[in-house]
C-alpha cells in the first residue's frame, strides 16, 4: 500500500498545530513553507482536514488553521481517512471471472480468498492507526526527538502563531 505525500504533510501539520497556544492559528502558507511544499498543494489537504473537522480554518488577515478538537481526540486514522478517503486501499474487481474461458457464476459463490486476505490486512492497518493519537505522536517527539529539531519546531510555532481575540474582547 502506498499513501500519498499528502498524508505525511497532513500529519505533520496537525502535529505542528497541536503546539499552538489557546485559540491561536498558523497560516497555511507558513506551514507550506515550513515543510517545503507548494501552498496550493498543502491548502488542498488542509481543507480536507477542515471538512472532516480535524482542523478549523479561521478567515481574515489574522486567520489560519488550528486543531478543531484536542490532539488526544484525533487519531492517525482520522487524518488518513480525511486525506485518502474511506474506501479500502484494495478493491476487488473479481478479475477471476473475466478470462476467456467462461464458467457458470455458481463456481464463484465463495468470496475471493485474495479479497478476504487483503481486507483482513486493511482492518489490521486501520486498527493500528486508530490506536495512535496525535497527542501520542507529539509526546513521543518531545520525549525522543533531537533537541535541535524540537528547538526549530518550537521557534516556528512561536514565530508564526497568530493569537485570536476572544469573543468578549471583540464586543468592547
Amino acid at each position: 500500500m502506498k499513501l500519498g505525500e499528502g498524508v505525511e504533510a497532513a500529519i505533520h501539520c496537525a502535529a505542528t498545530l497541536a503546539s499552538v497556544e489557546g485559540n491561536s492559528t498558523i497560516p497555511g502558507a507558513a506551514l507550506a513553507e515550513s515543510f517545503g511544499l507548494s501552498p496550493s498543494y498543502l491548502l488542498k489537504h488542509l481543507n480536507m482536514l477542515t471538512a472532516e473537522r480535524i482542523l478549523e480554518s479561521v478567515p481574515g488577515p489574522a486567520g489560519g488553521y488550528r486543531l478543531a478538537r484536542p490532539a488526544e481526540r484525533i487519531t492517525l486514522l482520522d487524518i488518513v481517512l480525511a486525506v485518502e478517503g474511506r474506501e479500502p486501499a484494495f478493491r476487488c474487481g473479481e478479475i477471476r471471472q473475466r478470462g476467456p474461458v467462461k464458467i457458470d457464476a455458481s463456481a464463484y459463490v465463495k468470496p475471493c480468498g485474495i479479497n478476504a486476505a487483503m481486507l483482513k490486512a486493511e482492518r489490521a492497518y486501520r486498527a493500528a492507526l486508530a490506536e495512535t493519537r496525535l497527542s501520542d505522536i507529539v509526546a513521543n517527539y518531545e520525549a525522543e526527538g533531537d533537541p535541535r529539531s524540537i528547538a526549530v519546531s518550537c521557534a516556528f510555532v512561536e514565530r508564526n502563531q497568530r493569537p485570536q481575540k476572544s469573543a468578549s474582547a471583540k464586543q468592547i
